[in-house]
Order: structure tokens, then C-alpha cells, then sequence
């Protein structure tokens, strides 16, 4: 293995997509992907919900955007300036997201999150942070092996949905609080109230809020989760479907947030290679011209109700979780969600055994059902 740890994506490394188990049979590596379909090493087809982590909304390799990053491609991808699609999407994201009146473009999510964060401390003066959910691997939110003591002392979460908890904890920081950034989908949708709260909290002791919307932008309303559930951003943090597989990630916000960047240092060698920037450009004009967030929303209700359906049959061995537009299946222990996605590979179907699972512009009823047909079989005869 050349490679460490399998691969250079965690969550695609085989003990996450399968479990711990016996891995010769399953599909490790990919050749190819079209629409909603992943293709192995031997050739054999897969009906896939992973959507590369969710990624891609519009179905892998979708004509418009392919076209869009080959004549880009074709154009030299990189140069020693500025590219003009740079300036013309940081406008067109205001069509969806109107207080982004400035916009700063980076490769990942977690380089996104980050600079949000680091744009709060610059606004601020102050250094400790919250969270609620996942925000990437970086040091700034992470406990993991080998960040240094001093700076996960300045980083803590909030409990999702808990308004008295998440108060208390914002009032506690106090004057020492930068930001609070908050994953409006963690599990199950926002309440609305717990995320006015969270924004009245903010206001009061002087901090920013910002917005994670790297699994939740494009997919769940024009104008992401607060134009769905409210809150009021300071920040906002755009990836993933943004440039339907293609690496590129934004925060924005109104002007005199985003000015900030000028009193600290946030740049990326590639963030302004054009051939990403093509293909969100293409991705923003699909979305809007087929109303992504209207076809992923019916798709994945049927999904939705349909794995509801399995939970009511399979009471105590799986629960649903998450919301229609992202969902998946919460089993009773790691050992069966393993067994699960391993039967469920062995029959055609590619399906994320924690969170989440994402229907796309290329799923169909058809696909559903059958997924629901495959979970069913396996269900039964693991449950």
C-alpha cells in the first residue's frame, strides 16, 4: 500500500465505509462515476448515496459542468493573475445569498472554516471559539493527537438544539468569545428558536456567528439554512456541492466583515485556478435552472419516509436520522452498520452506515425504491 492509511480521504478508507471485517469483496477503489453510479476495479456497477461525501448534488459528471471545466481546462486552468471567474461567481453566489457582499475562495471547507474563523478573531480581538458540529480537521477545533494543549483550550462546543446549555456556554465566554460557529444540520433539522437564541447570545457578548453550510448549502433552500430556519449569519461557509466535485470551498459576508482579511494573512496558491471556478459557475446556473433544492427535497422525502418505514419494521435495530435532503440510517451498534454496508455493497448499492446519506439531481423514484428494496433484504436478514 503506497498510500497512507489506505487513503487521502479518512472517510473513504475502508473501516469507515464497511466496518472492521473482511474486505476482499467489497469495492475499495473506483475507476469512473456518471449520474448517481460508481464503478470498481473489475468493472461492476454500484448505485451510490455516499455522493463523494456529499459533494456532488447534480450527479457525477453532469454535461454542463464537464463542458464548463474542459473549455476551462482547455484555457490554461492557472495563471499569474487573477481570473476573471473569480470576481463574476463571488457575484453570482449573491443571486442565492444576498448578504454575501464579499466573498473569499479557498480549495476545502475546513481552509473555509478556518478563515471564517480567523476573520472573527481579526473582527473581534478575541481568540476562544465554539462550535457545533463538524467543521474539519484543522487545529483550531480539534482535540486530536498532536494539537497543541494551549490552542484546543480555546475551542468547545455547544450542545445542538439545547437553548439553556448553549447560553449558558456562549454567556460564559463572555468577552473572550470570537464566534460561535454552528452546523445548522446535525442529526435532525435546527429548531428555529434554539438558533434565534444562539443569535440574540452572539449579539450579546459581541461575537460572530457563523454558518456552516458545506453539507447544507444548495441542497435544502435557495438560500441555505437561514433563509429555511432563520438565524442570521454573520459569516457564512459554502463547499462541497458548490462546485459539484470540483475543490473549492467560500466564506462571505457583508463587507466590513470581509475587509478584514486585509489585517491578517488568508490565501491558497490554487484557490483562484479557474477550472473549479468553471464549474461552479455551471453548478450555480443548473441549480437555478432546474430548482436542485426542489427535486432533492421530493426525492429524499421518498427516501425519508421510506427508511421510516424500515425503522417501524426493525424497531431497536435501526432509527432514522437527519433530514430528507440528508439522512441515514442510526443502527443499534457499530458491528451491525458494518454488516449492513457490507451486504449492502455485495448487492449493488453503495450506502453510508453513519452520517449521511445525499439523493442528487440524477437519483430518480426508481433508484430510491430499489435502495429501499436492498436496505429491506439486508435489514431482515441482519436485524
Amino acid at each position: 500500500m503506497n498510500v497512507a492509511g489506505f487513503t487521502s480521504t479518512a472517510s473513504k478508507r475502508p473501516a469507515a465505509l464497511f466496518g472492521d471485517g473482511e474486505w476482499s469483496d467489497l469495492p475499495l477503489r473506483m475507476t469512473r462515476s456518471a449520474g448517481c453510479k460508481v464503478w470498481d476495479e473489475q468493472g461492476t456497477e454500484y448505485l451510490d448515496f455516499i455522493m463523494a461525501l456529499g459533494a456532488v448534488a447534480c450527479g457525477y459528471g453532469h454535461p454542463d459542468v464537464s463542458r464548463a471545466v474542459s473549455e476551462a481546462a482547455e484555457r490554461g486552468a492557472v495563471g499569474p493573475l487573477a481570473p476573471v471567474e473569480e470576481d463574476l461567481l463571488a457575484g453570482e453566489l449573491r443571486i442565492f445569498l444576498p448578504d454575501m457582499e464579499q466573498v473569499r475562495f479557498l480549495k476545502s471547507g475546513a481552509e473555509a472554516v478556518a478563515a471564517a474563523v480567523r476573520i472573527a478573531r481579526v473582527a473581534t480581538g478575541r481568540d476562544r471559539v465554539l462550535g457545533c458540529g463538524y467543521h474539519g480537521w484543522l487545529d483550531w477545533c480539534s482535540h486530536e493527537a498532536g494539537v497543541p494543549a494551549a490552542t484546543q483550550a480555546l475551542y468547545a462546543t455547544i450542545p445542538f438544539n439545547d437553548i439553556e446549555r448553549s447560553g449558558a456556554l456562549i454567556r460564559k465566554a463572555g468577552s473572550a468569545l470570537a464566534c460561535v460557529v454552528v452546523e445548522p444540520v446535525v442529526d435532525a433539522a435546527p429548531d428555529p428558536e434554539w438558533l434565534a437564541s444562539v443569535r440574540a447570545e452572539t449579539r450579546r457578548v459581541g461575537a460572530l456567528l457563523v454558518f456552516d453550510e458545506i453539507k447544507t448549502a444548495f441542497r435544502i433552500a435557495p438560500g441555505g439554512a437561514a433563509a429555511r430556519w432563520g438565524g442570521e449569519p454573520d459569516l457564512t461557509v459554502l463547499g462541497k456541492a458548490l462546485g459539484n466535485g470540483f475543490p473549492l470551498a467560500a466564506v462571505g459576508g457583508p463587507a466590513h466583515l470581509m475587509e478584514r482579511v486585509s489585517g491578517t494573512w488568508i490565501s491558497s496558491t490554487l484557490a483562484t485556478e479557474f477550472v473549479s471556478l468553471a464549474a461552479a459557475r455551471a453548478t450555480l446556473r443548473l441549480i437555478r435552472e432546474v430548482h436542485l433544492w426542489e427535486h432533492i427535497g421530493r426525492v429524499g422525502t421518498r427516501l425519508h419516509r421510506g427508511l421510516e418505514g424500515l425503522s417501524s419494521q426493525y424497531p431497536g435495530s435501526v432509527a432514522v436520522r437527519g433530514i430528507p435532503e440528508m439522512c441515514f440510517l442510526r443502527f443499534r451498534d457499530p458491528e451491525t452498520s458494518g454488516q449492513v454496508a457490507r451486504a449492502c455493497a455485495a448487492r449493488g448499492l453503495l450506502w453510508k452506515r453513519t452520517a449521511y446519506n445525499f439523493v442528487s439531481l440524477a437519483h430518480t423514484n426508481a433508484d430510491v425504491d430499489r435502495a429501499l428494496a436492498v436496505l429491506n433484504e439486508v435489514l431482515r436478514l441482519s436485524c
